[in-house]
């Protein structure tokens, strides 16, 4: 048996990048899995891929930045699946801005998709399983950046740094409920979006990722496929009781000086 055999899984912006590693990852673990993103083409190739592969799948096209749209991609959800027993939120929004740079606009979109998109859909989320009375897990996708980050970073860091807090409130509010709550604070990871955020906001050349991996202690970026196992686990009767913990997933230490 797999470690989400029978489980209904849904990934909040799964079409690429982690997202789409932890589709993948829980389909071979025995999960049926719906994924949403707001391009259809991407969406409905990863649906095509797991179903080749035996997978039952299925994509829901919405803007996350939407709270109704959010709310209604679950909804769509458990009219097709009956249910929802794992939510993950992993949709994010890497444009840059400082404190003295960022314009009201970007920081409402950062809000919209790092904090107000994974509200809603958790709310929606926890709603089923406590009319099914059933029990469920979820995991946030956060960043290292939550502890502070970088300058060019600050409306990403604000959202983010309230889904950590949000994160492990909910996670309280429902642990009687049997709704484990958790977060993963991801580091640098190698995705089709980074690749695009690096050379659109910091002139990166094709070859960024051998660069900055030389520069790491494991000598790699994160990636994916490795962030997907740990989700898996965390969302799974494996991790045990576990719940409103947000885990450091990188290969620099918090507080570690030299």
């Amino acid at each position: 048996m797999g470690l989400l055999d029978a489980k209904v899984v849904l990934v909040n912006g799964g079409s690429q990048g982690v997202g789409a590693a932890i589709a993948r990852a829980a389909v071979r673990e025995g999960a049926q899995v719906a994924v949403t993103g707001r391009r259809q083409e991407p969406g409905e190739a990863l649906v095509a891929e797991l179903a080749a592969v035996g997978g039952k799948a299925m994509f829901v096209r919405a803007d996350l930045a939407d709270a109704e749209q959010a709310k209604a991609s679950v909804a769509e959800v458990i009219e097709a699946f009956g249910q929802v027993d794992c939510l993950v939120n992993s949709a994010g929004l890497t444009s840059r801005g400082t404190l003295l740079d960022t314009t009201p606009e970007l920081f409402d979109q950062h809000i919209a998709i790092n904090l107000k998109a994974p509200f809603f859909a958790m709310q929606a989320a926890v709603a089923d399983m406590l009319g099914r009375r059933a029990p469920g897990t979820v995991v946030n996708i956060i960043t290292s950046s939550a502890h502070g980050g970088q300058p060019f970073l600050a409306p990403y860091v604000a959202a983010k740094a309230g889904l950590v807090g949000l994160t492990r409130n909910a996670a309280h509010a429902h642990r009687f409920d049997r709704i484990r709550i958790n977060g993963l604070n991801i580091g640098w990871t190698a995705t089709e979006g980074e690749d695009a955020t690096q050379k659109a906001f910091h002139g990166a050349g094709d070859d960024w990722r051998e660069e900055a991996a030389a520069r790491l202690p494991m000598g790699k970026l994160g990636q994916p496929d490795e962030i997907a196992d740990f989700v898996v686990f965390l969302l799974s009767d494996r991790s045990g009781v576990v719940t409103g913990s947000v885990i450091d997933w990188d290969q620099n230490v918090l507080g570690g000086l030299d």
